[in-house]
């Protein structure tokens, strides 16, 4: 029950932004860490439900309401998972072959695909917000009819609002807990740090030194070695010339 009790507080610190109350780390209680993450979750849905709650009652304008709503759980969380996923989406939209997008993942700098990814996740989680402008501000009093008859229709509940809030708090809860899912039961790259919880972490690939460039597409990576003696031969050469 005491590594249960470090882990919960090992995810704590790991994953939210929130001052921890208990920073303590017990490596015993590695493995059990992923375990908690729904409840991490949960802190981020009720402060995430509370907030939409809160943003009614004081009558925020709608897109005001929107901005923060859509800008809460990343505070929450310090956006780690937003750093996550900009290095995802350089890896991914790169279309290199597998040993080069897992370098890009390791890479600390920040390419145009991870940039433009998160303008589009940004804009596409704001404008969710305001469209549901029913559920989070009184003012839009035709949004919150469509809202109303748009959950009688699929059964979700007879107040908007309670769906919405619920919502709320369910999603941080459900995402947390696929991705502890997803840690233990796929494979994981060796140099990745939950790569001792997996039993069959994917070898690294031998291949050459490279140089990542994110600033550019065309030519993502160059060789190290070869950038190298460059440089040695054209010191030499330049040496040759000033003799002559």
């Amino acid at each position: 029950m005491k590594l249960w009790f470090y882990a919960f507080f090992m995810a704590w610190g790991m994953f939210l932004a929130l001052p921890c109350p208990f920073p303590r780390w017990d490596e015993a209680a590695r493995e059990r860490m992923l375990v908690m993450l729904p409840l991490v979750g949960a802190i981020v849905g009720a402060l995430w439900a509370l907030a939409a709650f809160a943003v009614r009652a004081l009558r925020f304008p709608a897109p005001v309401a929107a901005l923060v709503l859509a800008a809460l759980p990343w505070l929450l969380t310090g956006f780690i998972h937003l750093d996550g996923f900009s290095d995802v989406s350089d890896a991914i939209l790169s279309r290199r072959d597998l040993p080069t997008r897992r370098r890009i993942l390791k890479d600390p700098h920040c390419g145009a695909f991870g940039v433009i990814g998160l303008l589009l996740l940004i804009l596409a989680q704001f404008c969710v917000f305001l469209s549901g402008a029913g559920a989070i501000a009184p003012a839009a009093e035709g949004a919150a009819d469509s809202v109303r008859e748009g959950a009688l229709r699929f059964g979700l509940a007879a107040s908007p609002r309670f769906a919405f809030l619920l919502s709320l708090a369910l999603i941080p809860v459900s995402t947390r807990a696929c991705a502890g899912l997803a840690v233990l039961s796929l494979r994981a790259m060796e140099t990745s740090q939950y790569a001792s919880l997996s039993s069959e972490a994917v070898p690294a690939e031998e291949a050459p030194a490279v140089e990542l460039r994110t600033e550019g597409v065309e030519d993502l990576s160059v060789p190290v070695k070869a950038k190298k003696s460059g440089k040695k031969t054209g010191k030499k050469s330049g040496g040759k010339a000033e003799r002559s």
